[in-house]
């Protein structure tokens, strides 16, 4: 099997579906044919294209957007399999990537209160959340897995002022769950094709632009590289 971006993507990301984690270095040195420092270096350049996220010191697979290897606050199961995903955004996502019926149980605003989205023959049954983004865009992968952290259901618009008062945390944009589930499912739904590639900038503004997600954290800059 041939080594590169795509390649390396879809073997790590088909195993995170079947499996329900990613796999080894070991794993994928066998997979490929290739030596360690290869994959190493092959995995390194997959991160620099922002396409997965390695554990800083083991060079191990930590996320592969939209699932993550570590517990989160978004949980993800299906009669087939269960996964943790890394926010709201991503949760929605890996459902739409997975088209099972499924449930994902999660907090609001990652605080105390727990609510189960279950989604049932593409649709979400309990569509009275909303999704907030505080991170802008264009720094969201500055610190990713932070952008992620932040990015949770809550019950209403109120809520989301509340908490952004209570933790001095700016307001972003808030969304109701079932355009962002829309979204979700064109943002990702290549998230599992052997040919994937990141989305330019022009392509993610595009995305944007088809969903109405004209708030000012969705701007993104005009040089074209992946986003």
């Amino acid at each position: 099997m041939e080594l590169n971006h795509s390649s390396l993507h879809f073997f790590i990301m088909s195993e995170i579906v079947n499996q329900g984690y990613a796999p080894k270095i070991d794993d994928i040195k066998q997979a490929f044919n290739k030596t360690e420092s290869e994959i190493v270096d092959a995995l390194h350049a997959l991160q620099d294209y922002h396409g997965v996220v390695l554990h800083p010191q083991s060079s191990e697979v930590w996320v592969m957007h939209p699932f993550s290897t570590a517990p989160t606050n978004f949980w993800i199961e299906s009669k087939s399999g269960s996964w943790w995903g890394n926010c709201a955004w991503c949760s929605l996502g890996a459902a739409a990537l997975l088209q099972q019926d499924l449930t994902i149980t999660t907090t609001l605003g990652g605080e105390s209160k727990q609510t189960v989205i279950e989604i049932i023959d593409g649709k979400i049954v309990n569509d009275n959340l909303f999704v907030h983004f505080p991170i802008p865009m264009a720094k969201a992968w500055d610190n990713v897995t932070f952008t992620c952290s932040t990015m949770l259901m809550f019950e209403s618009k109120e809520d989301v002022e509340d908490w952004c008062r209570r933790h001095s945390i700016s307001m972003g944009d808030v969304q109701a769950i079932n355009k962002i589930w829309e979204f979700s499912k064109v943002w990702y739904g290549k998230h599992l094709d052997q040919d994937w590639t990141k989305w330019s900038v022009e392509d993610a503004k595009k995305i944007f632009n088809r969903f109405e997600l004209d708030h000012s954290i969705w701007q993104l800059p005009t040089h074209n590289e992946r986003f």
